[in-house]
């Protein structure tokens, strides 16, 4: 057990004092790039513009001769880049792997006010949480540090699973999580290969038609992830962390990556990753409220005044829950619109509108 008044106090003398609310930042797209790659760094200052996160990859898809060539790629571009509104984020080693130590020592000891998030893979319970918690407090101090580096985790096990309301309650650094099909997969001996989406055996299929023994039947696809993905959600909520989907690994399938995003979406999930240019533009666009529903929700919110009773709405009846609603629509919009000028006119708020808390 930790205590919860502690919360609100640094681990380390000398640490920046803890976040106790999590900072909510258009996070779209987190885009990976390898840091070792010269083709991908120089591309970074052109990124910078089109991202809400970009992430620099340590782990997995790094190889073990590349690691440390990566991080110091990764220190490197952080020194030279001004990221403006975009966040830098970084996915380190497992913390069972022999580089996770000097990857948070030098990148938080050298590059540490550059760095919005730590992602940590692979996390199993809390206990974890509390091991880079502390680390990074004591290094924070070390480095003269001023604002607390924020941490998220990938829920790629069936213990993380297991454990994700207490790991999303572990500290005040908690950013959120991702969702991590493929390792997840392996972890639960689930018979599929595929990285994220749905499989063509995992149906439901229709009853048999008592007329007709020989009728077809019709099956509709299923998806693996719905129960976990719904359960992160809810944990992220409770606790004021973020949700996100994680990777879809068929790059040369626009419209089931498309699907995918759109259905955590409308879970509760404020983003998901880009494994490729062409999946940054779909995020980009999954990830932004629809248009036409933030008018609609502009308009209840107005037509409903101080939001208690009831409206007739088009023939629909408005409350004091869909206000709710509508209001989580107009607020995110109004997020995206500040960093995103295309949203900003599509969803007609003005410059008042986007000044307004």
């Amino acid at each position: 057990m930790r205590n919860p008044r502690n919360f609100a106090k640094p681990l380390a003398i000398g640490a920046p004092q803890p976040l106790i609310d999590v900072p909510v930042r258009p996070s779209r797209m987190i885009h990976f790039f390898d840091p070792s790659n010269p083709r991908m760094a120089v591309k970074v200052p052109d990124l910078v513009g089109k991202l809400d996160v970009l992430l620099a990859n340590l782990e997995d898809a790094i190889e073990a001769d590349n690691k440390i060539a990566a991080r110091e790629g990764l220190i490197k571009i952080a020194r030279d880049t001004n990221f403006g509104d975009a966040q830098f984020w970084v996915r380190i080693n497992s913390l069972d792997s022999p580089w996770v130590l000097d990857d948070l020592i030098q990148i938080v000891t050298q590059v540490g006010d550059k760095i919005d998030v730590v992602m940590v893979p692979k996390v199993e319970g809390p206990w974890d949480i509390h091991y880079v918690d502390q680390l990074l407090a004591q290094l924070e101090a070390k480095a003269g540090v001023t604002r607390p580096i924020l941490v998220h985790a990938i829920l790629e096990t069936a213990l993380g699973v297991a454990n994700v309301e207490e790991i999303v309650s572990a500290s005040p650094r908690m950013q959120g999580i991702s969702l991590g099909p493929a390792d997840l997969a392996a972890s639960r001996r689930m018979k599929t290969t595929r990285v994220g989406g749905g499989h063509p055996s995992y149906v439901v299929r229709v009853d048999p038609n008592p007329d007709d023994a020989d009728a077809p039947r019709p099956a509709a696809q299923q998806d693996l992830w719905h129960y976990t993905l719904a359960r992160m959600v809810d944990a992220c909520s409770a606790t004021g962390a973020l949700a996100y989907y994680g990777p879809f690994g068929d790059i040369g399938d626009p419209l089931g990556c498309e699907d995918q995003f759109r259905n955590a979406f409308l879970l509760g999930c404020v983003g998901a990753w880009s494994l490729h240019p062409n999946q940054i533009e779909i995020a980009r666009r999954v990830f932004s409220p629809p248009p036409d529903e933030v008018l609609w929700a502009k308009r209840v919110i107005e037509e409903m005044g101080d939001g208690t009773g009831t409206v007739m709405i088009e023939g629909k009846m408005q409350d004091d829950a869909t206000v709710k609603q509508c209001k989580v629509m107009v607020n995110y919009a109004r997020m995206i619109a500040r960093r995103d000028a295309e949203y900003a006119e599509a969803y007609q708020f003005t410059a008042a509108d986007l000044a307004a808390d």
